[in-house]
């Protein structure tokens, strides 16, 4: 069972330390405690807890002291502050070094359960709201659509998986399927069953930082670890503590830090850049690629452990081309979506010409592509009613086209073919014209990507 919270308790008096710990265990928080305030700075930077309950008069370094260092190190720790002196200047000091709260002793104990409870809830709220900064996708794609035996196929099995709450999920297709958004749809499932919306979703791209950035975007640095560490730093890992982290195009990510990632999989644990002590994590892990990783495998491009750790649970996102019952439902949600990200008047239809037209076209960019035609629609055109004149001009020619198409006709030899022969010709053709990119030269011969993959295994081409 997940903990509420990690609670350090600094007191000299063993009772205290003993009733505190007992009361706040048997709510569900876990708990450290230490008799004097030695090297207690180094296991706070170390281990991260919510809360340190602090004792003012302490042997050795005073409480005050100890209180100043924590907030010096620019740790998200809070502090709450014990004491038998109950006036109000020991308070306000408290308060102006930096205690969010204090406790006078004797002290009730529901009122200090009460009193972690409370700082905990509003430290995790501060943290979400930073998670929510970080996120670059729409709000409003909220679940994954669409109306297709592949759409429906896949919604069934992310349930199973968000309500088995699965460690690992891969999920992998062309760029612009939906893989982020059926990412957060299985998030939600997994912890956010009461629709609060607490637990932080923090999605990372592996593409977007060099390496030795991403390494401290991903694991955090402790102070002084190099130049510009000035103060210790959270990494995504821990940001994302109770809920879940989006690796996103993970088969781009470098193969030193790949052995980084399956230790941290493997041990639920972090080490910050320049630090000694692991951090426990418990973060869903949601990695999303758009490579054929059985491929790069075999290239030495990616590690075969961290496959096999990713793969337990996987799924795998048709492109929109092979999900054309999918089309019209998209293009509805987008169309209802940006009319009122914009204040323009709904619902608009769309005419039978037009989405014949969004039906039979190819969409190389996928849903994405779909997207980003209906915001200019809506945009650009007035009028409540989609248009096929109001349809990017390639959409028309591919359209026009495919009634004229020339049907290419092979001769048979009298002495006949071998046909596996011309299967296999043709694939090298076309994985050459692609320069060896398997979706491109699937696009080329007019198959899937998995077909052409078989294909190649069957033909031994790999």
């Amino acid at each position: 069972m997940r903990a509420k919270g990690r609670v350090f308790l600094i007191d000299d008096d063993g009772l205290i330390l003993s009733m505190l710990s007992r009361a706040l265990g048997n709510e569900g928080y876990e708990v450290q405690t230490y008799a004097s305030g030695e090297e207690v700075v180094s296991r706070v930077r170390s281990f991260n807890p919510d809360v340190v309950m602090l004792d003012i008069r302490l042997p050795g370094k005073s409480g005050m002291e100890l209180l100043e260092e924590i907030v010096r190190s620019g740790m998200d720790t809070q502090v709450v502050m014990l004491t038998s002196d109950d006036t109000a200047e020991t308070a306000i000091r408290a308060m102006k070094l930096g205690a969010v709260d204090y406790l006078t002793k004797p002290f009730n104990l529901d009122e200090v359960v009460l009193v972690i409870g409370k700082v905990i809830e509003n430290e995790r709220m501060k943290r979400e709201l930073r998670c929510l900064r970080m996120v670059s996708s729409d709000l409003f794609e909220v679940e994954f659509l669409g109306e297709s035996d592949a759409a429906r196929a896949i919604r069934a099995k992310a349930e199973k998986i968000a309500n088995a709450h699965v460690s690992t999920v891969l999920f992998t297709g062309e760029s612009g399927t939906g893989k982020e958004v059926l990412a957060r749809h299985i998030h939600r499932g997994m912890h956010d069953e009461d629709g609060s919306g607490g637990s932080p979703f923090v999605p990372i791209n592996c593409t977007a930082l060099p390496e030795a950035l991403l390494e401290s975007e991903l694991f955090g640095y402790e102070k002084g670890s190099f130049t510009d560490a000035k103060a210790d730093k959270k990494g995504v890992f821990e940001l994302a503590a109770g809920g879940s982290i989006l690796l996103d195009e993970i088969g781009d990510m470098k193969p030193n830090l790949q052995a980084k990632l399956l230790r941290v999989l493997e041990g639920r644990a972090v080490r910050r850049i320049g630090g000694n002590e692991e951090i426990p994590v418990e973060v869903t892990v949601l990695a999303t690629t758009n490579r054929d990783l059985s491929d790069a495998i075999g290239k030495g491009e990616f590690r075969t452990d961290l496959f096999f750790r990713l793969n337990a649970f996987s799924l795998h996102i048709p492109p929109l081309r092979e999900r054309k019952e999918d089309i019209p439902v998209l293009a509805r949600h987008f169309l209802s979506s940006f009319s009122r990200k914009y204040n323009k008047p709904e619902p608009r239809e769309i005419t039978p010409e037009a989405e014949k037209i969004l039906v039979s076209y190819g969409w190389p960019g996928n849903a994405r592509e779909l997207k980003n035609v209906i915001e200019r629609i809506v945009v650009l055109e007035s009028g409540e009613t989609v248009l096929p004149e109001h349809l990017p001009k390639e959409m028309h020619r591919k359209d026009e086209a495919e009634g004229d198409a020339p049907r290419y006709r092979f001769l048979l030899p009298e002495a006949g073919i071998c046909l596996e022969e011309v299967e296999k010709d043709l694939i090298l053709q076309a994985l050459d014209k692609a320069r060896n990119n398997k979706t491109l030269a699937a696009k080329l011969l007019n198959v899937s990507y998995d077909s052409l993959r078989y294909q190649i295994k069957k033909f031994g081409l790999e």
